[in-house]
């Protein structure tokens, strides 16, 4: 399975999500669909998620890692994530919805903890190493 997240950032913060149905907070993103690119899905999950207000140029996304993992929500299912970084200023209003809580704009004194297995070892060391957050 294909799945996409993408990377926003403000003041060295990381823009996070806690949907209803998990535990902990993920990325912005989503399954890519049979008929979809990674990069048209991206777009389209990031729609979904951050709602009717928010606002960024599409064409601001930059595919910047590609992994293999297992998939957080069982355990089980093997699959291949693409992480897009938005290369702006998101603007607008953040909109929640019946799939997300709740937003938060994380940095590393926010532990680990809350954190997906994506985010917790792939992304925020990422993010760390390239100087993106704090």
């Amino acid at each position: 399975m294909n799945v996409v997240g993408t990377m926003f950032f403000n003041e060295e913060k990381l823009l996070i999500d806690k949907p209803r149905k998990r535990p902990t907070y993920q990325m912005i993103g989503g399954r890519v669909e049979d008929s979809e690119t990674p990069l048209e899905a991206a777009i389209r999950e990031c729609h979904e998620e951050l709602g009717s207000e928010a606002i960024f140029n599409e064409n601001l996304l930059e595919l910047v890692m590609e992994f293999d993992e297992i998939a957080t929500s069982d355990g089980v299912t093997p699959i291949h994530f693409y992480v897009f970084q938005y290369n702006g200023k998101l603007n607008g209003k953040l909109n929640t919805s019946d799939e997300i809580e709740k937003f938060k704009w994380y940095n590393s004194t926010d532990g680990t903890d809350i954190l997906s297995n994506t985010l917790k070892h792939k992304v925020v060391p990422y993010c760390l190493e390239k100087k993106l957050i704090r």
